[in-house]
């Protein structure tokens, strides 16, 4: 197993940060890593989410919604077709901060038999995470805060 996580700290309420983040039709309008996303926000439910890693070739993946919490947590899970060859649980963790904002925490657990052989590109990951990040805050920082 090999866990990665980022941290932000954003000026709107974690109601506000969840509509960007479940809005998944404008995810192409202000995020850098995860360019086009589809699909019901809704726990048992399957996305389409297609990723572009900096320097890499665009990756298409069909993750089940695990959580989905208004204002707290968005988790899903995407594998591989082989069980137990490598899988992904995404999560993002929403707080309320005291004196107003929202923390948002994104992390992913990777695990499976591949996961010592691409730990060079989970590594990787971790700026894509930030720079996802740094959008989600921009993006919630200009917009409409309700």
């Amino acid at each position: 197993m090999r866990e990665i996580a980022t941290a932000v700290d954003i000026a709107a309420t974690p109601g506000h940060v969840w509509r960007i983040l479940t809005d998944l039709d404008r995810y192409g309008e202000w995020n850098p890593f995860i360019r086009e996303a589809s699909g019901t926000v809704s726990p048992g439910e399957r996305l389409r989410l297609k990723v572009q890693p900096a320097g890499r070739r665009p990756m298409t993946f069909r993750p089940r919604v695990k959580a989905a919490v208004p204002g707290e947590e968005l988790r899903w899970l995407g594998r591989s077709l082989v069980p137990g060859l490598f899988s992904g649980e995404h999560r993002f963790v929403l707080t309320d901060l005291d004196g107003g904002g929202t923390r948002v925490v994104q992390s992913e657990r990777f695990t499976g038999v591949l996961v010592p052989f691409l730990r060079r590109g989970i590594t990787a990951t971790i700026a894509e995470f930030k720079a996802l990040n740094q959008a989600l805050k921009k993006r919630a920082e200009t917009t409409r805060n309700t």
